[in-house]
């Protein structure tokens, strides 16, 4: 049997610390509902919809001495990353950009195991291909 991992890491500053708690928060709460713990009425719409893909870390950091999320995985969660990133900027930094890449690994050598991605985030947009969409792509 094989195991098959989506790893990415990435730093995502943000304005204050208070931004950072509610981040923190938010990510709490998202994994007490996946839990089966009930969904609290303030939790937002947006990630609601992607709460099952909610499968990486999300850890306080700083970055150049500003507050900062660490979001990290190596079992997926690309989708459920973009919304709170897009949800974020929404909320504290709509002028913002985030971007971030991704890789498809395996445990064992399969021909259906390695690949990768990309995403560009802002308040208003995410942007996101992957390395098998760009070879279908180039040789359609």
């Amino acid at each position: 049997m094989a195991d098959y991992f989506t790893n990415f890491s990435l730093m995502f500053s943000l304005p204050s610390a208070e931004a950072q708690t509610y981040a923190l928060e938010l990510a709490e709460k998202a994994s007490r509902i996946r839990e089966d713990d009930e969904q609290s009425e303030d939790f937002p719409k947006e990630l609601a919809d992607v709460v099952e893909d909610w499968s990486f870390d999300t850890n306080p950091d700083t970055e150049e001495g500003k507050p900062a999320l660490w979001l990290h995985s190596s079992n997926g969660g690309i989708d459920a990353t973009c919304a709170l990133i897009q949800h974020l900027l929404r909320k504290f930094d709509p002028q913002g950009r985030v971007t971030f890449e991704w890789s498809h690994d395996c445990s064992k050598p399969r021909t259906d195991a390695y690949g990768g991605g990309a995403a560009i985030v802002t308040a208003n947009e995410i942007k996101s291909m992957s390395t098998a969409e760009w070879l279908n792509q180039q040789t359609a």
